[in-house]
């Protein structure tokens, strides 16, 4: 009997127990935010995305995407997007990674300088497929802290990207880029004489011209540079085609040519305006007070001193203007026509300084005839012995 009693009172105790615990336990952990350690930028969201528009310090800019694929920027002239630079920052949206939670306060938010920096994916309705706002870096470690749209929550994440509002650093700066290995012609023109012609039949083949001086040779390492000068073209800055230097270069221009194993042909016709020397204006002539005028008329000739020497005249020197470069493509649909009907196109100075001035610049000695070989005693001596004998 007294068994049974302990047993009920037993269960009885663990039964509330049970019940106390239940009653008493710690709420469960709230679930841990789904975007902690992804990335800060989901593929999904580029892959929809047909514009992409960054804004910082009160200036924006916006890429879209074509039907073919491309991306263009239309606020520079629709010029076709830098394709290098538009990859390397996607990647570091899709690489960063959402490090932690850092608030979900209004008033501590309001303290991480959330303004106007944003980066912002777009459908092509022009709807928002993603949007992110940019706020200050931490004081400690890397990173930057964001927001999705207007969600009350801000975030750290591992982003390092820079947030280049310039549509001009967008655009696609390369004009041209010719294979070394596909040119099989290359015309050459020189102010002082007239233009070298240079064939291949073979991208092996050395360089011949038809007019080699005597005892040289095509100087080949002198071709490899030249070619690299003119068939790897890129912009530095535009201008309207009715810009006053890029009319003032049109009248100084070099004109390459060259021609693919495939028949395709190529001009380039690059110049600027020269340097130019301009009398410099006379001074103008302090008359000074009456009193030193009433003095220099009363000077006699004879004062004059003797070794006294005319006047030589100043001449000011106004540098050359810039270099612009003008291309023309064989193949009708090639982009570079397209270009060049919208502006003028400036390149850097020294791609132009560099060509060759004058056409023995193009050739080289030409290494010297292997001598004959001479037989060695041996040999001649077994030569003698061969020879027929002579009967008289």
């Amino acid at each position: 009997m007294r068994l049974k009693t302990l047993i009920v009172s037993i269960l009885v105790l663990a039964g509330l127990s049970v019940v106390a615990f239940i009653a008493t336990r710690p709420e469960a952990p709230a679930s841990a935010d789904a975007r902690l350690n992804q990335p800060l930028v989901a593929s999904a969201a580029i892959e929809k995305a047909m514009k992409l528009r960054i804004a910082d310090g009160g200036k924006t800019v916006e890429l879209t995407r074509q039907a073919d694929g491309t991306w263009r920027v239309p606020s520079y002239f629709d010029f076709p997007a830098d394709f290098n630079k538009l990859s390397g920052f996607v990647s570091n949206l899709t690489d960063a990674k959402v490090q932690r939670l850092v608030t979900t306060s209004p008033e501590r938010i309001a303290r991480l300088d959330f303004k106007d920096t944003k980066i912002e994916l777009l459908d092509a309705a022009d709807k928002p497929v993603l949007s992110l706002v940019l706020g200050k870096n931490p004081e400690s470690g890397a990173g930057r802290f964001v927001r999705y749209g207007d969600e009350a929550k801000a975030y750290l994440a591992s982003l390092s990207a820079w947030l280049d509002t310039e549509p001009k650093n967008w655009a696609n700066a390369e004009l041209l880029a010719l294979k070394a290995d596909d040119i099989a012609k290359i015309e050459i023109p020189f102010a002082d004489g007239p233009a070298v012609t240079l064939t291949r039949a073979k991208k092996e083949d050395p360089w011949t011209a038809e007019n080699t001086p005597a005892g040289q040779r095509v100087k080949g390492d002198r071709i490899s540079t030249v070619l690299s000068s003119i068939g790897t073209l890129r912009f530095t800055e535009t201008t309207s085609p009715d810009d006053a230097n890029a009319k003032a270069a049109a009248a100084h221009q070099r004109v390459f040519k060259v021609e693919t194993f495939d028949k395709r042909t190529v001009t380039i016709a690059m110049g600027r305006k020269p340097e130019e020397k301009k009398l410099k204006p006379p001074a103008p002539v302090d008359l000074g007070s009456v009193t030193d005028l009433l003095k220099k008329d009363d000077k006699k000739a004879g004062d004059a001193k003797k070794d006294d020497k005319p006047l030589t005249p100043e001449f000011e020197t106004i540098p050359a203007g810039p270099v612009f470069v003008t291309i023309a493509h064989s193949d009708a649909a090639a982009p570079v026509n397209a270009l060049m009907a919208k502006r003028a196109f400036q390149i850097a100075d020294y791609t132009f300084t560099g060509l060759p001035q004058k056409a023995e610049e193009l050739f080289e000695p030409a290494p010297a005839p292997a001598p004959a070989a001479t037989p060695a005693p041996d040999q001649k001596k077994d030569t003698e012995d061969k020879k027929p004998a002579v009967t008289k």
